[in-house]
């Protein structure tokens, strides 16, 4: 994943909403509609944080003739996990020795 893909899904997760919408998109695709109803928001709304998404390339969407579903990709999402690989070495490593170090008392 390239740094700018990693700017680019980074911004996309930084808004609740569509941090929502991911974790909606869990359960399956899903509608502009369908994924405004648990929000105060319009679908127009939904569907500029979903452009968001996609442009992230977080979220595709396809065409099932009038109906436009969303889906989750989860390609990007591993990208993601392998950047965060090294962090989560160090803290492990961290936790061991604070583990270690209270075993010792």
């Amino acid at each position: 994943m390239t740094n700018a893909q990693l700017d680019l899904a980074f911004a996309a997760l930084a808004d609740a909403t569509r941090r929502a919408i991911l974790a909606r998109l869990l359960d399956g695709e899903a509608s502009v509609a369908e994924l405004a109803a648990p929000f105060a928001l319009t679908p127009r709304a939904i569907s500029k944080h979903v452009g968001v998404l996609e442009a992230a390339g977080l979220v595709a969407r396809s065409r099932d003739a009038q109906r436009r579903p969303s889906r989750l990709r989860a390609e990007p999402l591993a990208g993601i996990d392998r950047w965060l690989d090294p962090y989560r070495a160090l803290w492990n490593a961290r936790f061991d020795r604070l583990e270690r170090r209270l075993a010792e008392q």
